[in-house]
């Protein structure tokens, strides 16, 4: 008998939704919507590319290749209606220590592992599971990295001029921005200032307009006039190229390689969450669903790429996918027409991006990370949980003040103790007498047998807890019923305990009854050895009389 696959297994989940919108058909009225949102976002996309391209540590043409090469392939390939791919906040950190421990080339190489990576991840079905993280773990995390985003445009938000290079760790960071607070440049002070107020100005007054694109050009303009003393694209840049370049492959050397391999899995780890947590938040905003495996396949594939034309880590971006979203887009369309935009902005116009002040940027990336801290969510979750509210703190620091992938792992790891903490104690047990007045199963001369209600998942989080009540029982070489009627499922050291429990019944000559245990509670108890003849299974508690008096009768 031939089996149907279900979804989670079947070949669809692989399917780009770009061939699911072709398949619904695909109209010119689509097309103009996709045109729209693809313009929309991509006016957002030009500043926040190069913005985060630079404070990652790299050249600003950098981030354009990102956006160009992987929001392509992105929305080409992907498993979301909307997500937009490029270069993300989330990643500066992680970016800048990369190029400072091994340099460009070897960020190159790295992202190209960690496409290989998300792959094989993709390949595994585990976009499924990559999902599963808890809420409070992204908040605190998100909100992590809106203070390291922060914390390293202060020194271009001031215009501060260091002796030296800037470090990665934000306590030493602050410390040397602290010491050159007397190089502030008033003038970049006020572009960055007045950056600020015209996004959230033009963003308030006129929410659809481009506030971004509309601040960073107003910016240009006034220090281009008044010949402000302000660093430029140009004056640490040069000339931005006007196309990406030829392919061309990374060293891929022993030596090489061995370097980049902890920065691809970190980049793996994050791409992965940042990624599918964007195409949950488009999901709903939209009422769709993604596919979490194609998508993670898609985000493979576009970092395999994107490094071979100078390109870094591409991932789904949550700001432009959600401007993606509200823009109307109709499907990938619209991000594959927003790369191809910005593309024609590199061919056209890249001279114009020299006059950019960074301290124009910085602003945009000081907004960007005020609205990535996820403020009401993180002021809900520490009134209203103090467990939660742990998992939370304990990821924001371990995010701020160590490390981004130690600050997932811990935080991962906390809130699965807390989540085994609250199902323990919805696990109870109820106790109640059954009357076999017929039988002498009481040596004190009680010939009731106490049965225990067992209700809830039986765990080893709940057998560490009331385990003890139920071998603190068996001390009494009497039978012993224990009714699994509500007990959904067991596992291995659940039902191991009832095997020591078991056996410990057997020494003393007790008998231990199991009652209404569905097939697969009974099949997990005896591979976990509760079998013999001192373990009755009966179907029900009306059935435990005559079992155990046919047992007597032995």
């Amino acid at each position: 008998m031939a089996l149907i696959p279900t979804p989670a297994h079947s070949s669809s989940e692989f399917l780009p939704k770009l061939v699911t919108i072709l398949r619904e058909g695909y109209r010119p009225a689509d097309l103009r919507a996709d045109a729209l949102a693809g313009l929309t976002v991509a006016i957002v996309a030009l500043p926040l590319s190069m913005a985060i391209a630079i404070a990652s540590g790299v050249s600003p043409e950098r981030g354009l290749f990102t956006t160009i090469i992987g929001g392509f392939i992105v929305s080409l390939m992907g498993g979301s209606r909307f997500q937009i791919g490029g270069p993300a906040g989330a990643f500066i950190v992680l970016v800048s220590a990369c190029v400072a421990a091994i340099g460009v080339e070897g960020l190159l190489l790295a992202t190209l592992m960690s496409g290989v990576f998300l792959a094989v991840l993709a390949a595994l079905r585990a976009g499924s599971y990559v999902r599963f993280i808890p809420y409070p773990v992204t908040v605190g995390f998100t909100a992590g990295i809106a203070v390291i985003i922060f914390a390293s445009q202060i020194k271009d938000l001031l215009g501060l001029t260091l002796p030296g290079a800037e470090p990665a760790e934000i306590v030493q960071k602050v410390e040397v921005l602290w010491a050159a607070r007397g190089s502030l440049n008033p003038a970049a002070l006020m572009v960055a200032a007045g950056t600020i107020a015209l996004i959230v100005g033009v963003k308030r007054w006129a929410p659809r307009a481009p506030n971004l694109l509309i601040a960073v050009a107003l910016a240009s303009v006034v220090v281009a006039v008044m010949g402000l003393p302000v660093e430029t694209i140009y004056s640490r840049f040069g000339d931005l190229p006007r196309s990406p370049p030829a392919p061309a492959l990374p060293d891929f050397g022993l030596e090489a390689v061995q370097a980049a391999l902890p920065w691809a899995l970190s980049f793996t780890l994050l791409g992965a969450i940042e990624s599918l947590l964007s195409a949950v938040v488009a999901d709903g905003m939209s009422g769709r669903r993604h596919r979490p495996n194609a998508e993670l396949m898609a985000q493979g594939v576009a970092n395999v790429v994107t490094p071979l034309f100078g390109g870094f880590c591409v991932t789904g971006t949550i700001a432009r996918t959600a401007t993606n979203v509200r823009a109307g887009s109709r499907g990938p369309v619209s991000g594959m027409l927003h790369a191809l935009f910005v593309l024609a902005f590199m061919l056209v116009a890249a001279p114009l991006a020299g006059f950019i002040p960074l301290a124009a940027l910085a602003g945009v990336l000081a907004v960007v990370a005020w609205n990535m801290a996820e403020k009401e969510e993180l002021w809900h979750l520490a009134r209203h949980s103090r467990a939660d509210a742990v998992v939370l703190l304990a990821t924001f620091g371990l995010v701020v003040f160590r490390d981004l992938t130690e600050g997932i792992v811990v935080g991962f790891a906390l809130a699965g103790l807390v989540f085994i903490n609250r199902m323990s104690a919805g696990t109870t047990i109820a106790e109640s007498r059954l009357p076999l007045p017929e039988m002498d199963l009481d040596r004190d001369g009680d010939t009731d047998v106490v049965v225990y209600h067992l209700n809830g998942p039986w765990f080893f989080g709940a057998a560490a807890r009331l385990g003890s009540v139920l071998d603190q029982v068996s001390e009494r070489p009497r039978a012993l019923v224990v009714d699994f009627a509500a007990v959904p499922l067991i596992d291995s050291s659940g039902a191991y305990s009832f095997a020591l429990l078991a056996r410990k019944m057997a020494r003393k000559e007790g008998r231990l009854v199991i009652s209404g245990a569905s097939a697969e509670v009974r099949r997990v108890l005896h591979q976990a050895g509760v079998r013999g003849e001192q373990v009755l299974f009966v179907p029900d508690l009306d059935a435990v009389p005559a079992a155990l008096g046919a047992q007597q009768t032995l």
